[in-house]
């Protein structure tokens, strides 16, 4: 794999607090040339369902050899490990809690290795900021060429967790569930195209779609395209089925939100694709 100095920065931190300047400055002593991309900071806390779908959705995007660190460690200071782990393309520093789990799902060939060398943590370690002390300077040394094999054995008990997959019901009717409400109050589901094809085909199937305290029959091409205060369907960047509206929160129009039952009854087609 070619090395970059590129290193991305995940993380429920928010920007408010010393944390995510105190890892760059960490990170730039070791190493000066190092480059950062700040995917987010706006995981929600402690979720590291959350944290697992924003790094998913990121990280394909971005060159060879970059170093994918991903901070949502709610059991900073316990026994969890921090783990390194090596694609054909890419690296990745995180707590061993699942949070890489959306990028064990689309890596074929990957390579997890639980870190023991203390040799590149800083002194004194503290039991609440892992972040500073072992996770920036980890990734630090990648990006220099550290070779990941130096800082620990491979591990094959490592945390992976499974999104929630859709699941056909009765009466042609497929449920799902909405896994994320973005900052524009969109309503990001767990149905994709395969799922439920008959949705995004040239001319869509009938269908009504419940969710909160709204029922849609109406998939658009473009948000823009939605009249005012309509809430309807898209097919959102992220690949999933999207509830949107045209320049309004569509998760309190609907009164909707992470958590919330999505279901799509289909009329007069066969059952969809399963």
């Amino acid at each position: 794999m070619a090395r970059n100095s590129i290193v991305t920065l995940t993380s429920d931190f928010g920007l408010q607090d010393h944390f995510v300047g105190t890892m760059k400055g960490v990170m730039i002593d070791i190493n000066p040339d190092v480059k950062f991309v700040d995917i987010s900071h706006a995981v929600q806390p402690f979720d590291v369902f959350d944290g697992a779908l924003t790094i998913a959705q990121a990280y394909p995007y971005f060159p060879t050899g970059t170093v994918h660190l991903v901070i949502v460690d709610p059991g900073v200071g316990t026994t969890r490990r921090p783990i390194v782990v090596s694609s054909k393309k890419y690296l990745f520093v995180a707590p061993d809690n699942g949070v890489l789990s959306l990028v064990y799902d689309h890596e074929p060939e990957l390579s997890v290795r639980a870190i023991t060398a203390d040799r590149y943590f800083l002194e004194p370690l503290s039991h609440t900021f892992h972040g500073r002390d072992i996770f920036s300077p980890i990734a630090a040394h990648l990006s220099k060429g550290v070779d990941p094999a130096s800082l620990g054995e491979e591990v094959n008990d490592y945390v992976r967790f499974s999104a929630p997959k859709p699941e056909l019901g009765a009466n042609r009717t497929l449920r799902g569930v909405v896994l994320k409400v973005d900052r524009f109050g969109n309503l990001i589901t767990n149905i994709t195209p395969e799922d439920a094809p008959g949705l995004f085909q040239a001319e869509a199937l009938p269908f009504k779609l419940s969710v909160g305290k709204r029922e849609i029959t109406q998939i658009r091409a473009a948000y823009a395209d939605g009249a005012p205060g309509e809430v309807f369907a898209i097919l959102g960047s992220m690949g999933f089925l999207e509830i949107a509206a045209n320049r309004a929160a569509a998760s309190k129009l609907a009164e909707a939100t992470r958590g919330s039952d999505v279901t799509i009854f289909f009329e007069g087609a066969p059952q969809p694709a399963g």
